[in-house]
């Protein structure tokens, strides 16, 4: 009797992910915090900071209640920027109700050059905005490459680009040990060379609390909050600190909470004038924009801005 081997002989295709993802998914791509911006997720505040009031606005770590319609005025002056320079803006679809703090998206995913990692916030007045986020970035088709999960928890804003091969990500009351190594194997995992460890201080809940790269190879420093392992390695690798030393504008004004739009101009909390004369003599060009209401809930735009596209540098 002849046996006749089944199957058709279909063979996978050896080429990698990111060679496929713009035809397959689309054009989703960050490898900084400086190249030219394409495309943001936001959430424009809703019923969520409705009733933020005198009592109970720590019960969510807001500074101070918020006005609904003045922080909302704020975010679409930042959406119409965006839009003016050529962003594209995305909004999340379907976030809960009764989680003030989802305007600031920063904290609830990272994006990467093949895909977004879906982050797990770490205080419980925050649990379960990131499956909006989840929900939105799948019907957009961005790729999720990762999802925190087990007993970690980590928040966007405590990992930074430098460059293609060099991020920092740091742990602190945001990001625990878990959750840093997650993120840590996804970036190993897409060619990251340089991890870059350090503690985000007691001081501070986030990175972008102290430091945020302001042009290619150039970033502005809290020098107080930083360490120097983090620095110095910074430094072997060519980049450039520019020392912020207002201590007023950095906590109250939130002048390093600040968007490259493309490398070397950004925009800015308006009212931090010895900050943005700072940056000025480091050759960048600024624009500024009212938040002091967003502010209230200690966020400003940075906080509020997920990339989903920025130009590769």
């Amino acid at each position: 009797m002849e046996v006749k081997v089944q199957g058709e002989r279909w063979f996978p295709a050896e080429t990698n992910f990111s060679e496929e993802l713009k035809d397959l998914w689309g054009n989703w791509y960050c490898d900084s915090e400086v190249g030219t911006l394409r495309s943001v997720l936001l959430h424009r505040p809703g019923l969520e900071i409705e009733g933020i009031n005198e009592e109970n606005f720590a019960d969510f770590r807001f500074r101070a209640p918020m006005n609904p319609v003045r922080a909302r005025r704020q975010q679409d002056a930042l959406a119409d920027l965006f839009r003016s320079h050529g962003v594209e803006v995305h909004y999340v679809e379907r976030q809960r109700t009764d989680r003030p703090n989802a305007l600031y998206m920063r904290d609830l995913m990272f994006m990467t050059p093949e895909g977004a990692i879906i982050c797990r916030p770490a205080i419980p007045a925050r649990r379960g905005e990131e499956k909006a986020v989840a929900r939105t970035l799948t019907s957009l088709g961005v790729p999720i490459i990762k999802t925190i999960n087990g007993d970690g928890y980590f928040e966007g804003a405590c990992v930074m680009w430098v460059n293609r091969e060099t991020v920092i990500i740091g742990t602190g009351s945001r990001s625990n040990e878990s959750g840093a190594l997650q993120v840590q194997r996804e970036l190993r995992n897409i060619g990251v060379k340089n991890i870059i460890r350090t503690q985000i201080p007691y001081g501070s809940i986030h990175l972008d609390g102290y430091m945020n790269m302001i042009d290619v190879n150039k970033l502005v420093i809290f020098p107080w909050h930083t360490t120097y392992d983090c620095m110095k390695q910074l430094l072997d690798l060519g980049i450039e600190l520019i020392e912020l030393p207002y201590i007023d504008e950095l906590k109250h004004g939130m002048s390093l909470n600040f968007i490259a739009l493309a490398p070397g101009k950004i925009v800015m909390p308006s009212g931090n004038e010895k900050s943005k004369q700072l940056f000025k003599e480091h050759g960048i060009e600024v624009i500024e924009l009212e938040m002091d209401e967003i502010i209230n809930g200690w966020g400003a735009i940075h906080c509020m801005t997920a990339f989903l596209n920025r130009d590769p540098v």
